[in-house]
């Protein structure tokens, strides 16, 4: 007599939107936020020596660059829906791992976080590619900052706070996040991603795809522009709290200065208004030519910290305006037929960065102090300077109007953002 009906949001999972994925994007913010200045610290604490951190971190970048060059090969055999749901649960093993408080037990914890990061990464981005709109890549990066924003702001503060006053307080809060975030993911039900028929068959192994990455300039550009925008944020959180502390500044300031700067993640609406007004290549090599100027000033740090450490806060700043435009370049410039596989290869910008900075950072303290390890980023975000002139001056501009009608190569994007 009764008849039973199914909840419509079981029938139907919710459309995936800009709005979706930036609430995902918020919790892996909180995730990540509350410890990306606790593990400096907490490793620096345990070790007593910057270079052996280094190397640490630089078989841990070389691990997890091997994990996400393997995501595409196992997302033949492993559904989409289980590697994120694999990755999101990393995370609260990792915590798990860190709140036993051991040096062995910290480094695992460091490991597979860093796995977990590159897993859920290369999956996000192959559902963002599924389900926006090229012309809503830039909506859906500055919306999913600004939903970041809290995370990314007192993450790093409280973060901190709570390891001096219990240290297995943070990871905890930071597994409770990771497991939200999974259930979030689960809600939208993303499934395995659109299905795109291929002309040809898939590659025979999961190297096969850098052939046709490495014939594509713009894909290089990109990823290379990611890669030395990440080198300049390994330096800015992980060696300038250690830098803090060798210099006598406490083990805070670190933290403190990172949720500043995160707190900017807020403004992301107005770099984009920015970028809208001038355009991708202009603000890709303004944000790159200010961070080579700052962060070589800071490589007078041991002469100067004060100045020095004023002057990597303001070149943060301009690193998250590279965070809004810098992998524009890249996203745009992919095939729909190459979203997986191409967003392993984006994804490794994060891993490259992640053996370059503390291979380099080891080689230079042979040398040289800490404050060195800034000049380099320095020298590196001045090459990048340098490629992002190569960029077209009308990247980002809809294809459907001709030069000479539409003199503001983002109108079309700016009045997505507004919309």
């Amino acid at each position: 007599m009764f008849e039973r009906r199914i909840p419509e949001w079981l029938r139907h999972a919710p459309a995936p939107s800009v709005r979706g994925f930036a609430t995902m994007a918020g919790f892996e913010a909180i995730t990540r936020g509350m410890l990306i200045s606790v593990f400096p610290v907490a490793m620096y604490q345990a070790l007593q020596d910057a270079a052996r951190i280094s190397f640490i971190y630089f078989i841990i970048g070389i691990l997890s660059l091997i994990t996400g060059l393997l995501i595409p090969f196992l997302a033949r055999y492993v559904p989409r829906r289980w590697l994120y749901s694999f990755g999101a649960l990393g995370f609260v093993t990792g915590c798990t791992c860190a709140m036993i408080g051991t040096p062995e037990t910290l480094v695992l914890a460091l490991l597979l976080n860093s796995m977990a990061t590159v897993t859920t990464f290369v999956c996000f981005n192959a559902y963002v590619l599924d389900y926006i709109a090229r012309i809503e890549l830039g909506k859906c990066e500055t919306l999913r900052m600004v939903y970041s924003a809290a995370g990314w702001t007192v993450g790093p503060v409280l973060g901190v706070s709570l390891w001096t006053w219990w240290p297995p307080a943070p990871f905890l809060v930071s597994a409770f996040s990771a497991a939200i975030m999974l259930v979030v993911f689960l809600y939208l039900r993303l499934g395995n991603g659109k299905l795109i028929t291929r002309a040809k068959a898939p590659p025979p192994n999961p190297i096969a795809f850098l052939g046709r990455f490495f014939q594509q300039p713009r894909l290089v550009a990109g990823w290379l522009f990611a890669v030395i925008r990440s080198c300049g944020w390994w330096a800015y959180v992980v060696y300038l709290p250690i830098f803090a502390v060798e210099n006598g500044f406490g083990e805070q300031l670190g933290g403190v200065l990172l949720s500043i700067t995160n707190a900017a993640l807020f403004l992301s609406p107005v770099m984009l208004r920015f970028i809208q007004a001038s355009s991708i290549r202009y603000s890709v090599r303004i944000g790159f030519l200010a961070c080579a100027v700052l962060f070589t000033f800071a490589g007078v740090g041991e002469i100067a910290p004060w100045p020095a450490i004023a002057a990597l806060f303001v070149a943060s700043f301009f690193l998250i305006l590279l965070d809004i435009c810098g992998g524009l370049p890249f996203l745009m410039a992919v095939k729909p037929s190459e979203r997986t596989e191409m967003s392993a290869i984006y994804s490794s910008f994060r891993d490259v960065s992640g053996i370059a900075t503390p291979g380099i950072a080891w080689l230079v303290l042979l040398v040289a102090p800490i404050s060195g390890i800034f000049a380099a980023t320095g020298v590196a975000c001045l090459l990048a300077w340098g490629l992002a002139g190569q960029l077209h001056p009308r990247l980002g501009a809809s294809r459907l109007k001709p030069l000479d009608a539409d003199p503001d190569p983002m109108a079309n994007l700016a009045k997505t953002a507004e919309s």
